[in-house]
């Protein structure tokens, strides 16, 4: 078993961090509010680090899972931050959702160092991390990879090296571009299911087993016919995470149209108090109810 930090005990965070302790890993977490790195240790009965670097000193492995690009900087590039403590050989493995330009400045700067970098974020949502069947898609060395690979079974279902760094962070940008017009499709069913008299659970316990069928229909279709969206992924998280996306897009050339329709659709929901609310919550913005 190895001795491994985590960095950044969020929804996702939190769970994952467990799940590596419970598979016999060491583990050192640190969390910006210490209360809750406080209670992970009295549930998973690992130990807390005062600062970053205090968690990454000896650790084979360090994880961060923090909330974006800055956020990502101040933990690894920080006065405190894990790279000032990890010693050559050692690996850092980023969760975060950030952009895959950090990614590459991370790598390079890790590299300077001799420690490996591999950028991974990861789609499942809440319920992915807690149950530990999360997909992992990862941009960095083969090596490094294979390296890491037998450590985060500890919390993931599938992983993949996409390609080098910065891959990962493009492959999560593809798939919140998926979510985001799907969960549009699925809102305007939804509504037209209420405005046609139909009986909903029915029309998607159908369709959900052909061609329309998907992850967020068969999770999210009866909470969404009932107007029930605390919980879940954040439409603030999502916007954030469309952001990311849409600025690659401006600097690749890709056309984001309906991503930036579903965006602004989105900004809607946050003006009526919903950014804490499930994505699922798009429906909100075709109904009165």
């Amino acid at each position: 078993m190895a001795k491994v930090a985590f960095i950044g005990l969020g929804t996702m965070g939190y769970p994952m961090a467990g799940h590596l302790a419970g598979k016999g890993h060491s583990v050192c977490v640190y969390n910006r509010s210490t209360d809750k790195a406080v209670r992970w240790v009295e549930e998973y009965k690992g130990t807390a680090a005062s600062t970053p670097a205090q968690a990454a000193e000896g650790a084979e492995f360090v994880f961060t899972c923090v909330g974006n690009d800055d956020d990502l900087r101040q933990v690894v590039l920080g006065a405190e931050g894990v790279l000032n403590a990890m010693q050559p050989g050692t690996l850092l493995i980023d969760h975060t959702t950030a952009s895959a330009e950090v990614a590459r400045e991370l790598y390079a700067l890790a590299a300077e160092k001799g420690v490996g970098f591999l950028d991974a974020p990861v789609s499942g949502g809440q319920a992915g991390a807690s149950n530990g069947v999360l997909s992992v898609m990862i941009g960095g060395d083969q090596d490094q990879f294979e390296r890491a690979e037998p450590v985060m079974q500890a919390y993931a279902l599938s992983q993949k090296l996409i390609g080098d760094a910065g891959a990962g962070q493009l492959a999560k940008m593809v798939n919140q571009i998926c979510i985001a017009g799907l969960l549009q499709g699925l809102s305007e069913a939804t509504h037209f299911i209420k405005q046609a008299g139909l009986d909903g659970e029915k029309v998607f316990d159908v369709i959900q087993h052909g061609a329309a069928g998907s992850w967020q229909m068969v999770n999210r279709n009866r909470t969404m016919l009932k107007g029930e969206f605390d919980f879940g992924f954040a439409v603030d998280w999502m916007r954030k995470d469309l952001g990311i996306a849409l600025n690659e897009a401006r600097s690749n050339g890709a056309q984001l149209p309906v991503t930036a329709l579903v965006d602004q659709f989105y900004a809607d929901i946050q003006t009526q108090g919903g950014g804490r609310w499930d994505t699922s919550s798009l429906v909100k913005r075709l109904s009165k109810d």
